[in-house]
């Protein structure tokens, strides 16, 4: 993908237009892998579901995911998009489910309010640049978002990342050793389909919201 077209991602309006209309995409979208293939991963390290653990989507468009993971007894989930128009979309395709729209740079819950969050290449959108030389205005996007999930986040909670980035670039800007611990593995790979990663970042016990972002902010209410 151009970095022209990366670029665009950052933007409710090009999701606006990306899932409205007709077509495969204005229907479902899961990017970059389907539920089939995560699914190992997800069940490796989600609570379970008989638990009733609070999940948060973060930047789910409109993909299957949420669903997916409903019907497979995770009820108790927020899924979040900064386009109105796929919540919409989402709202009235599941009634039954919780969406909401929301930047995930300014989530607008309570500190210490999920038990896991699930990014299925959301963070991918915004790092449109090379990741070793990522302009300020990326970065501290970047860090907002990392800050966000960071204190929504209970202690032992896990924030699930997927994405094709490689190791040695993402994880330098995903390391917080005062904060949580971060494990990468390798996800099931198909034949001619490039490598994908998955990223366990699970909060430290004694990690310090004040450490992450300084102002509390106020739980939706659905």
């Amino acid at each position: 993908m151009s970095k022209e077209n990366i670029e665009k991602l950052q933007y409710p309006g090009h999701w606006d237009k990306r899932c409205s209309g007709d077509g495969a995409e204005a229907d479902k979208y899961d990017w970059p892998r389907s539920f089939s293939t995560i699914r190992p991963f997800l069940d490796k390290h989600l609570p379970p579901a008989r638990s009733n653990p609070r999940i948060l989507q973060l930047g789910c468009g409109n993909s299957a995911l949420p669903k997916d993971l409903h019907n497979h007894g995770y009820t108790n989930q927020v899924s979040i998009d900064f386009s109105s128009t796929v919540v919409s979309t989402m709202r009235t395709k599941h009634p039954d489910m919780d969406w909401q729209v929301m930047d995930v740079k300014e989530l607008r819950f309570s500190a210490n309010h999920f038990d896991a969050a699930v990014d299925n290449a959301a963070l991918d959108a915004m790092l449109h640049e090379s990741l070793p030389d990522l302009p300020a205005e990326v970065k501290r996007s970047l860090h907002a978002h990392i800050d966000e999930i960071g204190r929504v986040l209970k202690p032992g909670g896990k924030w699930l990342y997927i994405t094709w980035r490689q190791p040695h670039s993402i994880r330098p800007l995903l390391q917080r050793p005062d904060f949580w611990t971060l494990n990468a593995e390798v996800l099931a790979e198909d034949s001619g389909v490039p490598k994908y990663y998955g990223y366990v970042m699970t909060k430290l016990e004694e990690a310090h919201d004040a450490e992450v972002v300084g102002v509390e902010k106020q739980e939706v209410v659905p």
